[in-house]
Parts: structure tokens; C-alpha cells; sequence
């Protein structure tokens, strides 16, 4: 027997950046959701979601640092 998955998913960083982009914000189209569950591997979304997690908490805490050291805040 063959040790190789029958369908192999051929998603890109690129598409699977997309993906989650889209996810965070809330807007897919239907036929593109269905198109990414044929497609992306879901270890890199799940990775590219993570990372994409940690980099808005960074913003996030980078913005709000700036904001209450340029005395905006008081």
C-alpha cells in the first residue's frame, strides 16, 4: 500500500497568509473558504494564526506604549 496521502495540499505561504488575514478581519466568501479547506495545510494555518496573533498583541502593546509616553493619553 502507498504511504502517501491521496490528495496532497499545494497551499502557498502566500495563501494561507491571505487566509488567515481574512479570518482576523471576519470577510470570506464562501467559495473561497471551501477553496481554502481543499488547499491549505492546517499546521501552517494554525502556525500562520499564531504568529499572526502575537504580531497584533505586539502592535497592540507597542501602540499603547507610544501612546502614554507622548503625554496623548492625559
Amino acid at each position: 500500500m502507498d504511504d502517501e496521502p491521496v490528495t496532497k495540499r499545494k497551499g502557498s505561504l502566500r495563501g494561507t497568509a491571505l487566509a488567515v488575514v481574512w479570518s482576523f478581519l471576519g470577510i470570506r466568501r464562501r467559495a473561497d473558504y471551501a477553496k481554502d479547506l481543499e488547499q491549505l495545510n492546517p499546521i501552517h494555518v494554525v502556525i500562520a494564526g499564531i504568529v499572526g496573533a502575537a504580531f497584533f498583541v505586539i502592535v497592540l502593546v507597542l501602540l499603547v506604549r507610544w501612546v502614554v509616553s507622548s503625554g496623548v493619553a492625559t
